[in-house]
């Protein structure tokens, strides 16, 4: 058979992955979403889910698509500018718009799709492109699509933001785009130093803003809320499948010419089926529910205090950050997998990363901290990290 040596060519590679503690595995899920689910049959406190808020499975939500179901059916069966626009999905756009303070908004299947298609229908040979080292592979990917001058500054280092911004002086265009939370890492752009050298050089800003829409911000309008630069941003991409309700769809807010030239241009937008309408319809809701959730923030942002205090003080590193992210570096691929295998039994679901989702030797567990967790559930984690890492020998 033709696919017989690449069958086992793959056979090799991923035996390999298993060596090597890089071999990545689903667990299924027997239950919604939520802060406690049931994985194996059993109970466990979920820390690794994108449900900052606690709205995944808020049953105003899932009320909201319901009635969307309902009223607009379960799909379209085409893309948005054949016969795959309805009401809701211009009214979901409008909406997001406001909340970012934009002209207009488009929506994509998935925020992975946004970034995929912003970059090539804007830029072309004469413009540039500068990207945070660490922006999320969407980014990295949609960049790779444009015909752009590509130059990949040094994480959060503004000189060398500002020494690649002088390399592309020449350009016609100049786009600035980073992740506004950098979700492996949980720290924040330097957005107000980026937009200060964007001034100067007349550059365009863009975020991807995916891990702090709705829970960072007084009014949860994300990282540029934080550094006090929203209006400043040209471009932002988001997604409702994480603190906006949990399921798929992403959106990109920009000028009205922006977004009315990706609505023409962006082949994702072009050549994907239309969101779901019970998913608009979850995500409207979502949307709704953040504009008032003054307390879920705060919960939040208590229980990572907590949380961070207390794995700090067992012995662990945490990378610093203000975020909800908690990333526990352990260094070694195969002790960040023994590691979360001995939480699970421990009744705490957490995931250990490894090449290639983080640099090599940069191994680690991520906590995700969601407002829905409660104080017991807190310091559960905490006592179950702190046993497990002395049984691998990670603390004293």
């Amino acid at each position: 058979m033709p696919a017989a040596g690449l069958n086992k060519h793959l056979q090799e590679q991923l035996a390999g992955l298993k060596t090597q503690g890089l071999l990545k595995s689903e667990r299924s899920i027997a239950t919604p979403q939520d802060a406690e689910i049931t994985v194996n049959g059993r109970a466990v406190v979920n820390f690794c889910a994108n449900n900052y808020l606690g709205l995944s499975n808020h049953p105003e939500v899932v009320a909201a698509a319901e009635e969307g179901l309902k009223t607009w059916g379960y799909g379209l069966s085409s893309v948005r500018f054949i016969c795959g626009t309805q009401s809701i999905h211009k009214q979901a756009e409008a909406q997001v718009a406001r909340f970012f303070r934009k002209a207009d908004a488009i929506l994509y299947i998935a925020c992975f799709d946004a970034n995929g298609g912003l970059f090539e229908p804007l830029l072309g040979e004469n413009d540039a492109v500068l990207s945070d080292a660490l922006n999320h592979a969407s980014i990295i990917d949609g960049v790779r699509l444009c015909k752009a001058k590509r130059l990949r500054y040094a994480h959060n280092d503004m000189n060398d933001l500002r020494a690649k911004l002088v390399e592309a002086k020449g350009c016609r265009f100049k786009m600035i785009f980073t992740d506004s939370v950098f979700s492996m890492d949980g720290d924040i752009a330097r957005l107000a130093d980026i937009c200060e050298l964007a001034d100067e050089f007349d550059a365009i800003v863009g975020i991807d803003d995916c891990h702090a829409t709705g829970h960072l911000g007084a009014t949860g309008r994300g990282a540029a809320e934080v550094a006090g630069c929203l209006d400043r941003i040209d471009i932002i991409t988001g997604t409702l499948g994480k603190t906006l309700g949990g399921g798929a769809g992403g959106f990109t807010v920009a000028s009205a010419e922006v977004v009315e030239w990706l609505r023409n241009r962006s082949r994702p937008y072009l050549f994907s089926n239309s969101v779901p309408p019970s998913l608009v319809a979850a995500g409207m809701k979502a949307l709704e529910l953040v504009d008032g959730a003054t307390d879920l923030r705060a919960t939040l942002k208590a229980k990572t205090a907590r949380l961070r205090a207390g794995l700090e003080a067992a012995g662990f590193t945490v990378k610093p950050g203000p975020t909800p992210i908690l990333p526990v570096m352990l260094g070694d691929a195969t002790v960040a997998a023994k590691m979360s295998e001995l939480l699970l039994a421990a009744g705490v679901y957490v995931v250990g990363f490894s090449f290639p989702v983080v640099p090599q030797g940069q191994a680690r567990i991520r906590i995700q901290v969601s407002a829905a967790h409660t104080a017991a559930q807190v310091d559960h984690a905490i006592d179950a990290f702190r046993s497990a890492g002395r049984e691998l020998g990670v603390v004293a």
